[in-house]
């Protein structure tokens, strides 16, 4: 089964450019109620996704020397490349193997998906890979599949 099939394209996918400010990350992420959303360059590479956490541990300062918490006025001046804290949404080739893209699941509530040259083209959700193989005949091997999902 080829992954292109659960694949919703970028022009489909709400993401954040790294050079977006803090509060415009904030209000993007607010308007369409997610709690993570891809982060991408201006040239379209994937760079990471942001979660709310992410803007939570940066408004509290969470202690890291040198950091201070900001005003609603630095809010302005930060950019969201700067509050990322390392990437816990990997993304995957499109041309990953169904096993591979089940296990990128297991952890990640969307799996962001890359070409060749690393630029984002759009992300698998879990919720789609649930439905799909919940939907199909139940024959064991789908069962399996399934079961590694949940």
């Amino acid at each position: 089964m080829n992954i292109a099939y659960f694949l919703i394209p970028k022009n489909s996918v709400a993401y954040l450019y790294d050079d977006f400010t803090f509060r415009q990350g904030l209000e993007k992420m607010r308007h369409h109620g997610y709690t993570a959303i891809p982060v991408i360059t201006r040239d379209g590479r994937y760079v990471g996704t942001v979660s709310e956490g992410d803007f939570l541990w940066r408004i509290l300062s969470d202690g890291t020397p040198g950091v201070q918490p900001f005003s609603m006025r630095d809010m302005e001046q930060l950019k969201i490349r700067d509050i990322l804290r390392g990437n816990s949404y990997p993304p995957v080739r499109i041309t990953v193997s169904m096993d591979q893209l089940l296990h990128s699941a297991m952890n990640q509530n969307f799996i962001p998906v890359v070409d060749d040259f690393d630029c984002f083209i759009g992300i698998v959700t879990r919720k789609d890979l649930i439905r799909r193989f919940a939907s199909e005949d139940q024959s064991d091997e789908k069962m399996h599949l399934l079961r590694k999902i949940v």
